[in-house]
């Protein structure tokens, strides 16, 4: 497959990913009556990875992730080479998915970008208050988990076939975990398509959505180096 191919696979998948997860915290997190709330989207950013998982991962691998592709890199299971052309193609599956959430959420009489568009912020604007040593550390840990449980899930010796469930459910926990501190990141596409839009602070604190997640990457791939190297 080529890599033209393949780049824009990702880029449909993340537009998915973005559009799934972000839309649901969205549009649907608070809905009179039936809210999905935390818990909804926790289950929303899951199944996005886990319906691509199963849809392109046979054509691109499925990262929809600058952050795994680093990872997978650091893991050795992706070439370092390919590595642009994919987090080119993941921002922009991202940024297309906002700017059409953005077009759907603002049909609603009353809505306000003011409200964030689902963006990743530390201090005032975390959903919990949360300080930016603790969204950095928070987004770090868990993007290093999950490189871990990603290259863990996929390897040869894993059982076959189950990877996306594991992931999707990984993807699912982290959001349990830490949407209350960040809005949860652990995808820099995923934070720049709703910061472009929102501009402002978003994009004044974009940088950490971007840093810590790679530095997580290249911790989660080099200790899963080294956890799963067969010993002779």
């Amino acid at each position: 497959m080529s890599l033209l191919k393949r780049s824009a696979t990702e880029l449909v998948g993340t537009f998915w990913l973005v559009l799934g997860g972000c839309g649901s915290a969205v549009l649907a997190a608070a809905f009179p009556d039936v809210g999905i709330g935390l818990l909804g989207v926790s289950l929303a950013f899951g199944l996005t990875v886990l319906t691509m998982a199963f849809a392109i991962g046979h054509i691109s691998g499925c990262h929809l992730n600058p952050a795994v592709s680093l990872g997978l890199v650091v893991g050795g299971r992706f070439p370092s080479r390919e590595l642009p052309a994919y987090i080119i193609a993941q921002v922009i599956g991202g940024v297309i998915a906002a700017a059409l959430l953005y077009f759907i959420a603002s049909g609603k009489p009353g809505f306000e970008l003011a409200g964030g568009l689902a963006s990743n912020g530390f201090g005032e604007h975390s959903p919990g208050g949360y300080s930016m040593a603790a969204g950095f550390v928070c987004e770090l840990v868990m993007t290093a988990m999950f490189i871990l449980i990603i290259l863990g899930a996929t390897d040869k010796r894993a059982p076959a076939g189950l990877a996306p469930i594991a992931i999707g459910l990984a993807l699912t926990l982290i959001h349990l975990i830490s949407i209350p501190v960040t809005n949860t990141s652990v995808n820099p596409a995923r934070s720049t398509g709703p910061a472009l839009i929102v501009g402002g602070w978003a994009i004044q604190q974009l940088w950490m959505f971007w840093v810590a997640p790679l530095l997580g990457a290249v911790v989660g791939g080099v200790l899963y180096r080294w956890l799963g190297k067969e010993e002779t």
